[in-house]
């Protein structure tokens, strides 16, 4: 079994993927804040201080003075990169942030939501019908956890079936942080191109989906390249969080049969979903770069510094009895899985909406469903920037 590990912020307990690791509890239990490394495809590694505490975490994350990521390292002329593109959200702050999360966020009204449930339902239906058909048994990330948000994905940016392919590689090596500067910048060129074609196609008509909208309401005050960039933010941030957020929920929920009832009851289920959330913490690392010198729970943090906001070892603080136990019945509390402050995720209405679907109607399509190998042989995903199964043997 690979340790269930990934970049300091978002180390596991070994034989248990969602506790922290000893190690990272230790860091938190620290007065004086870790300085620790942080690995980037696009910028190498990089030191960072840690942020572990939940009232720190948040201080940070809606402190604008912490500015997101590399805002301000951009060069538009130099090559192309996810922190080197226009209408990426994570590279604004201020003003020019809340000008593009507006015109995103419009996209991702409950209208529109409640009017992809449909949607959503009849592509989950249609996979566990292809699962049903292939088994007694299958890997259910290849099967289920991976597709399902990519198809979600290719209607609301009006990508064509036949592409799913090519785009689930290219966000696969997006989100790799083991990879090369160069083959990086070469990946995300053929993002790029791609995305290039089909805002090219919603100029000419726009289709009714999140791209079509930013072209209708408001195509006049935006370039192609910054239509490109949002495009890549819903692709890139879409599909790999939600992905390995439906493959680790099944897996834990697999190790605790008994609260799978919870998932039956309508009314529960939207605290269970939350209490998923907070628990597996899969999200990517929250950098942030102090523009100028601040303070963290009284440690000075020098101008330029960069910190990093362990959203798992927050989730699962002190002030929070059983932290480390799944409790689906627990009333819902507040946890960073969708980040804190102006840089929250803007689709995580859309996120729940495809969990609860995801779960609810897989267990209960297939109320024997177990692991088909030992829980002890599970390998995780180490090498990217959101954490998660590697691969999912089921059988029912």
């Amino acid at each position: 079994m690979t340790e269930p590990a990934s970049m300091p912020h978002n180390r596991r307990e070994t034989g248990c993927p969602y506790r922290p690791n000893p190690d990272l509890v230790k860091l938190h239990e620290d007065e004086v804040l870790p300085r620790v490394p942080v690995p980037n495809s696009q910028l190498g590694e990089i030191d960072a201080v840690l942020v572990t505490r939940a009232d720190d975490a948040r201080a940070v994350l809606s402190d604008p003075r912490y500015e997101v990521g590399f805002a301000f390292d951009r060069d538009w002329s130099g090559p192309r990169s996810v922190m080197n593109q226009p209408g990426v959200l994570l590279n604004y702050d201020g003003e020019e942030h809340t000008r593009y999360r507006r015109m995103q966020a419009g996209a991702f009204t409950m209208k529109r939501i409640r009017a992809l449930t449909g949607v959503i339902e009849q592509v989950v239906d249609d996979h566990l019908d292809a699962v049903q058909n292939a088994g007694p048994g299958v890997d259910l990330i290849e099967a289920f956890a991976s597709p399902l948000p990519l198809i979600v994905i290719c209607e609301l940016l009006g990508a064509p079936a036949e592409d799913r392919d090519g785009i689930l590689r290219r966000s696969a090596i997006a989100s790799n942080v083991d990879t090369t500067l160069e083959v990086q910048q070469e990946n995300f060129g053929a993002m790029i191109g791609y995305m290039a074609e089909l805002v090219a196609a919603h100029r000419l008509q726009p289709g009714d989906n999140i791209l079509g909208d930013l072209v209708r309401d408001h195509g006049g005050k935006l370039s192609d390249d910054e239509l490109i960039g949002m495009g890549l933010d819903v692709l890139v941030a879409g599909h790999g969080t939600l992905s390995g957020m439906i493959g680790l929920s099944v897996l834990t929920l697999l190790r605790h049969p008994e609260q799978l009832p919870v998932l039956h009851d309508d009314s529960l289920t939207g605290s269970a979903i939350e209490e998923l959330l907070r628990l597996l913490a899969v999200a990517p690392p929250l950098v942030r770069k102090a523009s100028t010198d601040l303070t963290v729970n009284g440690q000075e943090v020098g101008a330029g510094e960069h910190v990093v906001v362990s959203t798992l070892m927050a989730n699962h603080g002190a002030d929070l009895p059983r932290a480390g136990e799944l409790d689906l019945c627990r009333k819902p509390v507040p946890h960073l899985a969708f980040g804190y402050g102006p840089h929250q995720c803007v689709g995580q209405q859309l996120a729940r909406l495809e969990l609860k679907t995801a779960l609810s109607r897989l267990f209960r399509r297939f109320p024997a469903l177990q692991l088909a190998v030992p829980f002890e042989s599970i390998e995780y995903r180490t090498d990217g920037l959101v954490f998660g199964v590697q691969r999912l043997p089921v059988r029912w």
